[in-house]
């Protein structure tokens, strides 16, 4: 039975189906894990509230699951968020976890897509919206200790972008097979329609694989 099966989803953030086995690496997380102060700590720094079935796992080091164990995982909007190094140790890690055939589907911000926008542009702030879409910029300087601490918890900025072909070329490298472009809601696995968000697909990068 498909139900039985375990579905890892990391990188979760706040979107935890139960019918998923989620995880985040978040330090925040850990912060409203500790006893006692954890959760006066998240309400003082403004951290949002994770639910109570994400645990916490980082795919770089290696999720606390079984070798081979995984029907299904899935990702959205983690990679680059992950030096480019850490991206390829992931991807690494996703593939042991994953069981023979076992899908991997993922969803990244669009680089080209972002790219083409800017170079079609003849707005002389094309450079900032740019800038503001990807994530790579700073538009201010942190100035208060409760900032500083929520910027470096909440890991929001970019750190590496992806495009459709370099993504899935890297994909076929670690060993994936059938590597094929992805849209919303398009796997042939229902437990995908539990976790998918479409607007997280919008002027993104969609893959879906095999092991």
């Amino acid at each position: 039975m498909e139900n039985e099966k375990i579905f890892a989803h990391y990188g979760c953030g706040l979107c935890a189906p139960k019918t998923w086995s989620n995880f985040d690496a978040s330090p925040s997380l850990r912060i409203q894990r500790l006893p006692f102060l954890g959760q006066l700590l998240a309400r003082w720094i403004g951290l949002p509230k994770f639910p109570p079935n994400v645990r916490f796992g980082n795919i770089v080091h290696g999720l606390p699951l079984p070798p081979g164990s995984c029907a299904a995982i899935y990702c959205s909007h983690v990679l680059e968020h992950l030096s480019f190094e850490d991206s390829l140790k992931a991807l690494k890690n996703t593939y042991e976890l994953l069981e023979p055939n076992g899908v991997f589907r993922l969803v990244v911000p669009d680089l080209e897509s972002a790219a083409r926008d800017y170079l079609a542009s003849s707005d002389v702030r094309a450079c900032e919206r740019f800038m503001e879409v990807t994530l790579l910029g700073h538009p201010k300087r942190l100035r208060s200790l409760s900032q500083i601490i929520r910027n470096h918890l909440g890991n929001s900025r970019h750190l590496w972008m992806w495009d459709n072909k370099g993504l899935a070329d890297r994909l076929k490298q670690v060993g994936f097979k059938n590597v094929r472009s992805a849209k919303f809601g398009d796997s042939h696995l229902e437990c995908f329609r539990d976790i998918e968000e479409e607007g997280r697909w919008k002027n993104a990068v969609g893959i879906e694989c095999l092991k």
